[in-house]
């Protein structure tokens, strides 16, 4: 009997689907064209990463080296040592005035891991999840990885680059299950009022159930300019029990490599979910690092390490923020937090042709850019300054909105020294048509 030949079999694929969801962040994309141009002999004027150029202040490094000397070097608890924990607790809660039990503290390597693990956590596929954008790029990038739906909350140039109650009312349904809010802002540098998060908790308080997240991501909380003040919305009565805080040591502290950030849960239960993440991707952060934390929050010395970093970056502020007005086609306002400032650059791009440019780009190109992208790439391969464009913080709905972010966290010369080469560019339309005819690096 003649024997069935089996069907043919088709060749497995590498990458599980879900490997195409998720996107990245441009502030470190960017690094191999910054290299591309170093290599090629030039010098490249740095405003796209987030990191204050700062040293990380003495005190905190002489207790980091004290604990290696200590071995402090072993595996600690997942959830986060209980010094540091206690050290959150009570500093978190004393500036917000809540009372906060180190039980509902997780430690992270860094404020990002939760910006996921929330996702992940708390949403099925399906539900809801609201961010603002302009934004930090991760709140959008776990959205379609984990299968829910991605609901942008825009923030306006004409409201400051900020959002009211009733902009979240329009959005809210009863699918929403968790909702980001970043004050001061990335990339925008908004500062939240008092009276603004109270109409924003009046929403969720009225329109979600209790099931419902804030997202609360503070981890700029102590740069801010001009005598403003840090507002949290887990103070507004009835939004602690809705709102984890998260914030961390990288940008206050100057310590981006230290991996230390937290976030202070609702509850204990839903601190301990998050721990249990923490053992299946992490296992736990270094000890010697947390103990650098709690002295980074509890030493006098450090308010001054702060204070110090702050004047800095508001006189750069000022600097660039008045060099970019003077700029034909470029507008900037003056931000209120952060270390960053966005100008907007509509001007620029109708002035070098970039809209035009761009509209006759093939699709799968001109989907991956935008007018702003073809200028920063101009600016970076050609005029050596890095920065990042207005898609990098959030893709959904960012069509014609042609903005940049520049990084103030680098010195006070090389700040002027940007200003002077995006000034040229922004001038330099026969360089830009040659740029983009070339077609190399556009995306």
């Amino acid at each position: 009997m003649a024997i069935a030949a089996a069907p043919p079999r088709s060749t497995p694929q590498l990458f599980a689907d879900r490997v195409a969801m998720i996107d990245t962040e441009n502030a470190f994309k960017v690094g191999p064209f910054i290299k591309e141009v170093e290599d090629a002999g030039h010098q490249v004027v740095r405003c796209n990463l987030g990191e204050p150029d700062f040293p990380l202040p003495r005190h905190i490094a002489e207790e980091v080296k004290r604990q290696i000397d200590n071995d402090q070097t072993h595996y600690t608890d997942p959830q986060g040592i209980l010094p540091l924990r206690e050290a959150i607790a009570h500093t978190v809660g004393e500036a917000r005035e809540l009372r906060i039990t180190p039980d509902r503290v997780v430690v992270f390597p860094g404020a990002k891991p939760p910006i996921g693990f929330s996702q992940q956590t708390y949403c099925n596929a399906g539900d809801e999840i609201i961010y603002p954008s302009p934004g930090f790029p991760i709140y959008e990038s776990f959205v379609r990885y984990i299968g829910a739906t991605a609901v942008p909350l825009h923030l306006e140039e004409s409201q400051g680059f900020s959002f009211r109650g009733a902009d979240l009312h329009r959005l809210v349904t009863d699918r929403t299950k968790l909702i980001y809010i970043n004050f001061p802002s990335n990339p925008t540098g908004g500062v939240a009022t008092r009276a603004q998060l109270e109409e924003i908790a009046g929403v969720v308080l009225a329109k979600t159930s209790p099931a419902v997240r804030v997202y609360s991501d503070e981890v700029y909380e102590r740069i801010i300019f001009d005598g403003r003040r840090h507002e949290s919305i887990a103070s507004i009565p009835g939004m602690e029990e809705r709102t984890i805080i998260v914030s961390g040591v990288s940008k206050s502290y100057s310590w981006t490599g230290g991996r230390v950030g937290w976030a202070v849960f609702p509850t204990a239960g839903e601190a301990a979910v998050f721990k249990n993440l923490n053992i299946n991707y992490f296992s736990c952060v270094p000890g010697y690092n947390q103990m650098g934390a709690k002295v980074a929050l509890e030493s006098p010395e450090s308010d001054a390490s702060i204070a110090t970093m702050v004047t800095a970056f508001a006189g750069r502020r000022d600097v660039v923020v008045a060099a970019l007005n003077s700029i034909e086609g470029i507008s900037c306002a003056k931000p209120d937090g952060a270390f960053y400032v966005f100008p907007n650059i509509a001007g620029v791009c109708e002035k070098l042709g970039a809209i035009e440019a761009h509209g006759a780009l093939p699709p799968v190109m001109r989907d991956a850019t935008s007018p702003a992208t073809l200028f920063q790439r101009f600016l970076l391969f050609r005029h050596h300054v890095a920065t990042l464009d207005r898609k990098s913080f959030g893709r959904l709905g960012s069509e014609g909105k042609h903005y940049l972010r520049l990084s103030i966290a680098t010195s006070l010369e090389q700040l002027e020294l940007a200003m002077e080469r995006i000034a040229r560019a922004s001038r330099d339309a026969d360089g830009f048509r040659a740029f983009v005819r070339e077609g190399r690096n556009l995306c």
